[in-house]
């Protein structure tokens, strides 16, 4: 990708994820975090919403974190890619991805692990391990699913020898189960499997997720295993595993996996430029292919109010439990009627920052 194509796109990404964070109203699990959580998140939330108030206040915090994981990806690629164009072109992959897109213009705590995460890959790459220990410590309480985080770097430093690695890491999870932090693991064989196949396609754009699962595998087979792909490939068969006995959320898994896009950029550049020209054409089909439908599930992101009107029922809309509260709030002001009852604990957080309390005292 031409530098000034991915200068092009960065700026229409900055348009797009300043509308939708300044007009997408309130989440169900944004609202829930704002009135019952207390994390490092929450506290970031209320005070967007204290000093700068809107929709945009109270997700500036993502919205400024999103643009920092965007310039930390950039330069892990290149750790990782020799060419400029495929450092512009996994940037911009990258930042385009559902799930990050998501993460951008709705509170939540994934964007700052992404951001973490990738400040640590850097940072380590480099040589600057004392750097790389407040990173841990700062995932260690933001995020309680970094436990499978500091699983990948305890086998990455056993495996590649690197002692100082392996005895923090192993410090950190030993701090977990004394603390009895980090993801819940029970239940029994429920059928949640396809499931997360479903989530993290929803994230990636389903084509992309499945060139992104072969490169892993093919990574394991043949490649070498760096210290990104031990962080991701764990993420990712922890979260298959556990969605066996139990349902996985995807922001637990999702952050250490999406940072791997760079990997698969990788994967095929290595694949592709091994072949004569004529050669290559069916890989350059498939390449098209897989962005072509990356953009059609970014535009359905991006315009997913006007699909509203598309629908015979707006309930199937994936949106639906967003708006909902908004035209409720809407619908009670025009009745001039100022409170709601409802059996539903994250509707009544959302009706409650739209100023319309319970009737029940």
């Amino acid at each position: 990708m031409k530098q000034h194509y991915f200068w092009f796109l960065l700026f229409i990404y900055i348009v797009v994820v300043s509308y939708l964070a300044s007009t997408l109203p309130i989440s169900p699990h944004e609202a829930k975090m704002l009135y019952a959580s207390h994390d490092v998140t929450a506290s970031l939330m209320q005070w967007g919403e204290q000093h700068i108030g809107g929709f945009f206040g109270l997700r500036l915090f993502s919205f400024l974190f999103g643009f920092l994981s965007i310039g930390l990806f950039y330069q892990v690629s290149r750790l990782y890619l020799k060419k400029e164009e495929d450092i512009f072109l996994a940037t911009t992959i990258f930042m385009w991805l559902p799930g990050l897109l998501t993460a951008a213009i709705q509170a939540n705590s994934a964007i700052l692990v992404i951001v973490l995460v990738l400040f640590f890959i850097l940072v380590y790459e480099k040589g600057y391990f004392v750097l790389s220990l407040p990173l841990m410590l700062g995932l260690f309480f933001v995020h309680e699913a970094s436990i499978i985080f500091f699983i990948a770097l305890l086998i990455y430093g056993v495996v590649h020898k690197d002692k100082k690695l392996a005895i923090i890491t192993a410090s950190f999870l030993i701090t977990f189960v004394y603390l009895a932090k980090g993801i819940s693991i029970g239940g029994r064989p429920s059928g949640h499997f396809a499931e997360i196949f479903g989530l993290y396609a929803t994230v990636f754009s389903p084509l992309v997720f499945l060139y992104f699962f072969y490169a892993m595998y093919r990574i394991l087979l043949r490649e070498e295993k760096t210290l990104l792909w031990y962080i991701s490939f764990t993420a990712l068969v922890f979260s298959l595993l556990l969605s066996i006995r139990q349902r996985v959320y995807i922001t637990d898994f999702g952050p250490y996996v999406m940072i791997a896009v760079v990997l698969m950029i990788e994967v095929f550049n290595k694949s592709i430029r091994v072949r004569l020209p004529q050669f290559q054409r069916k890989y350059r089909w498939g390449f098209y292919t897989v962005i072509a439908v990356l953009i059609f599930n970014t535009l359905l992101i991006v315009f997913h109010k006007p699909i509203f009107a598309l629908m015979d029922d707006p309930k199937k809309h994936f949106a639906y439990r967003i708006y909902k509260p908004y035209w409720l709030m809407q619908e009670l002001r025009q009745k001039g009627q100022s409170c709601f009852d409802t059996h539903d604990e994250r509707l009544r957080y959302q009706l409650r920052y739209y100023g319309v309390p319970s009737c029940q005292k």
